[in-house]
């Protein structure tokens, strides 16, 4: 029987921007622990050190939920997969609000890793119904969906666990994972696009077909440590200011890490502007200069820690380039075939959560060892190393 192809249907700009509120919604619950993570430290009595397994065991589970479950998207109906990843995250937000030991809680947040997967199942999903000269446009869009989700997240988390409870953070969330698991059976479609032998696969077959098209399409490979690293520097970085701007030293409440998360409102605005950018300019090479500029912010950092106001310089900038990279990293292989778009997603996203894992770890131990100045340290090394492979990509493919 030959395969089916579905009537290409492709999204209205109402529909696009519904989908990046619900990538707003289901991503921001991996980042409402940034700014609340001194109270969380401080409410199970554990030290800068030990709390940064919190973001750290979260992101390692969402490389392992990535690897093992955004393949059936290639599979499966997509509908029908996000349905289920809200449910396990809704399920793991609970755990968090209702835990009494530290150990419960990095379960529950283990768990919400492990099943964030609706945040790279979309994009994915969104690329096969926009047209091929708008997927840069598309694809910001969801990114600024992404952004204004990150700071609802910790600007909201930081004002809640300031005037109320860290527990109601987790508690608000999980309502509204009830609200978007109610509203997808109503804004995805229900069918399947099959388009080659592939979707007959069983699924220990459709995840060993990961290495072939790895083989087949190796710039992921430099794209996902590229992205790596550059989410990497990001959580480093507030990991890090979510414990500095608390300390002694500077005397802020959790609240003004959330207030300075509201920077990143700007991003909203441009990241779209520049996603038209990388259209014209080609993904390489728009990823090359962004990182160039990304250095700059990131050699700031060490220069501008005693100073919340002076502070506000080099976050700017990296607030900037930091999603604009993503937008031109996924650009580089979402123009595939889309029968294997979703797999691809799976070696970025995988890549970029192995770095975050150890990135977030690597935030809040190098702030216990090093203060203010190993954070940065780490994030400096993490941005030239991240300049280096987008120079080589922009190299090896010259667009």
């Amino acid at each position: 029987m030959p395969p089916v192809v579905s009537e290409k249907t492709y999204l209205s700009g109402r529909e696009l921007l519904i989908f990046a509120g619900v990538s707003a919604i289901v991503t921001a619950n991996a980042y409402y622990v940034h700014p609340i993570i001194a109270l969380v430290a401080k409410d199970f009595g554990v030290s800068d050190a030990v709390v940064g397994i919190v973001p750290a065991f979260n992101q390692i589970a969402l490389a392992l939920g990535i690897f093992l479950l955004l393949p059936l998207g290639d599979w499966l109906s997509n509908r029908l997969l996000v349905s289920l990843f809200v449910a396990g995250q809704t399920a793991a937000l609970l755990i968090m609000a209702v835990a009494h030991s530290f150990g419960l809680f990095v379960a529950g947040s283990t768990l919400l890793g492990f099943f964030t997967i609706a945040p790279y199942l979309l994009p994915a999903y969104v690329s096969k119904r926009v047209e091929g000269s708008k997927l840069g446009h598309a694809t910001a869009i969801l990114t600024a969906g992404i952004i204004a989700g990150i700071l609802v997240a910790r600007a909201g988390a930081g004002f809640i666990g300031e005037y109320f409870d860290w527990r109601t953070v987790y508690f608000i969330a999980a309502a509204l994972m009830l609200l978007i698991s109610v509203a997808l059976p109503f804004i995805m479609e229900g069918k399947q696009q099959r388009v080659g032998p592939e979707t007959r696969q069983n699924y220990f077959s459709l995840i060993f077909s990961i290495l072939a098209i790895v083989r087949r399409y190796p710039e992921i490979l430099l794209s996902g440590a590229i992205q790596g690293l550059n989410f990497g520097i990001f959580l480093a970085v507030w990991m890090g200011l979510g414990l500095h701007l608390t300390s002694e030293a500077m005397g802020y409440g959790v609240d003004v890490v959330g207030y300075l998360a509201v920077l990143t409102l700007f991003n909203l605005f441009l990241t779209p502007r520049f996603g038209r950018w990388a259209d014209r300019t080609g993904p390489r090479r728009a990823r090359f200069v962004m990182a160039c500029f990304q250095l700059v912010g990131v050699a700031l950092l060490s220069f501008t820690g005693h100073s919340l106001w002076l502070l506000i310089v080099p976050i700017m900038i990296m607030n900037v380039c930091g999603p604009v990279m993503d937008v031109t990293g996924r650009m580089t292989f979402l123009s595939e075939p889309p029968d294997v778009r979703t797999r691809l997603m799976t070696v970025y996203i995988v890549m970029m959560f192995i770095g975050a894992g150890g990135a977030s770890w690597a935030g809040t131990a190098s702030y216990h060892f090093g203060g203010w100045h190993g954070v940065a340290g780490v994030a400096l090394a993490f941005s030239l190393l991240a300049v280096g492979l987008a120079f080589l990509s922009f190299r090896w493919k010259k667009r």
